[in-house]
């Protein structure tokens, strides 16, 4: 065995564990928007989540792939490798092309959740089968080649190690497009302007979905390194842990002492926004700035939170706060921070001023899309659920489930049928 396939062995064994690890992340969504959202709609979630797995990665492999990894035309989109197929000599690449589809595939889904959670409570379940084809299709693919795939930004010199940018920045305003374009729930808003707190499910599922992020995180970021002998590895998991646990202090803290109380759903969606802020200079920032990005993530998540509500914009799981505005954070952080080209290192302001330019590109293209997207979706089926099924519930509306959790061991068709009578209607 000669050394150069015992490093290819290597680094598909990392490559793999990593993905399975990122793959994992999707309990975490579902466990995390699941113990966000009311009951009634707890199973269309976990539905959503699946759809996610299911046809964004289907719809990754037929289309968005060739896409994103494609060889380049004008800097803009990839132009081969649909179904894995052609040349893709270009990617000079350790691995087997299957190998790096599979870790590739993991993140498009990653991408799709962001907005799954934006939306929740109130959206057509067929219209957003069709918006995660549009996702993971077309809008994360041709924003993912513009960095990572030989496109014009990457070619400008922007740096995004792990996606703080281009899979939460470009997600996260992508949510908040789809939660402006659906409009807020049924009496979040009140008439006189007051917001109705909605409260969550289960807060405990919501931390377990958390830690289980979390985790994953850990593949997501060490694992972009795609070398399982990567020196660096070590150092992205560390700065990695350090941003999650100061963005859930600073959380923690600020809320304890404005509102003498620890609030749960501000500290898990800060440890949060400190992953997010963390992702896209993990490679390349020292362990305090990586604590001083995680503890400003963390606080912006809360006035990112706190300025939707002003705007009457509803957004029942922080997507927009803890990816989009921790995103954008950690893109300009990396350059302030970085120690190979950054504000603070090399006195120029070179790469900040890339970085900001990518991050208008990058946001406005998942904004945009995303909205015109919708609308032309609204045109073939209603983007928002009726009245009836956003008052009963979508896990009965869409999915035909009376509760998540039930009480009786068994029921026969006839009696579902009946019970849904005359509870609703």
């Amino acid at each position: 065995m000669t050394i150069d396939t015992l490093n290819t062995g290597l680094d598909t064994i990392w490559i793999v564990l990593t993905a399975a690890m990122i793959i994992l992340m999707e309990g975490g969504f579902a466990l995390l928007e699941a113990g966000f959202v009311r009951h009634k709609n707890n199973v269309n979630i976990i539905m959503k989540v699946f759809a996610d797995i299911t046809i964004g990665a289907l719809s990754f492999y037929l289309i968005g792939f060739g896409l994103m990894w494609g060889a380049d035309a004008f800097g803009l989109i990839g132009t081969n490798g649909f179904t894995l197929s052609g040349d893709l000599s270009h990617l000079k690449l350790n691995v087997s092309l299957d190998t790096f589809w599979l870790f590739q595939a993991a993140f498009v889904i990653a991408v799709i959740s962001i907005v799954s959670g934006a939306v929740a409570e109130r959206i057509n379940f067929r219209a957003y089968l069709l918006y995660i084809v549009l996702m993971t299709a077309i809008i994360y693919p041709i924003a993912g080649h513009w960095v990572w795939g030989g496109g014009f930004l990457g070619q400008l010199g922007m740096v995004d190690f792990a996606g703080s940018a281009v899979i939460h920045g470009l997600g996260g305003f992508a949510a908040l497009a789809a939660a402006i374009f659906i409009g807020p729930r049924k009496g979040k808003f009140t008439q006189n302007g007051t917001s109705a707190i909605a409260l969550p499910s289960n807060l405990p599922l919501a931390s377990v979905g958390a830690f289980l992020l979390w985790f994953g995180w850990f593949g997501f970021n060490a694992g972009s390194t795609l070398s399982a002998t990567d020196g660096r590895i070590g150092h992205i998991a560390i700065v990695t842990m350090l941003s999650a646990v100061s963005g859930g202090a600073a959380t923690l803290l600020y809320t304890l002492f404005r509102y003498k109380r620890s609030d749960a759903p501000s500290v898990i969606n800060g440890s949060l926004a400190g992953l997010v802020g963390i992702t896209a200079g993990c490679a390349f920032v020292t362990d305090q700035a990586a604590i001083l990005i995680g503890a400003i993530s963390g606080l912006l998540m809360i006035v990112a939170t706190n300025w939707l509500e002003s705007r009457k914009i509803d957004d029942p799981v922080g997507a927009f706060p803890v990816h989009a505005v921790s995103g954008v954070w950690g893109t300009i952080a990396l350059g302030l921070f970085s120690t190979d080209g950054g504000l603070f290192y090399s006195g120029s302001w070179v790469l900040v001023g890339t970085q900001l330019f990518g991050l208008v590109v990058l946001c406005t293209w998942g904004f945009v899309a995303t909205w015109g997207g919708l609308a032309l979706i609204n045109r073939i089926v209603p983007v928002r659920s009726t009245e009836e099924e956003e008052e009963i519930g979508l896990d009965i509306s869409y999915h035909g489930v009376l509760a998540a959790y039930q009480e009786r061991d068994f029921i026969n068709s006839e009696e579902h049928l009946i019970d849904y009578d005359n509870k609703y209607k």
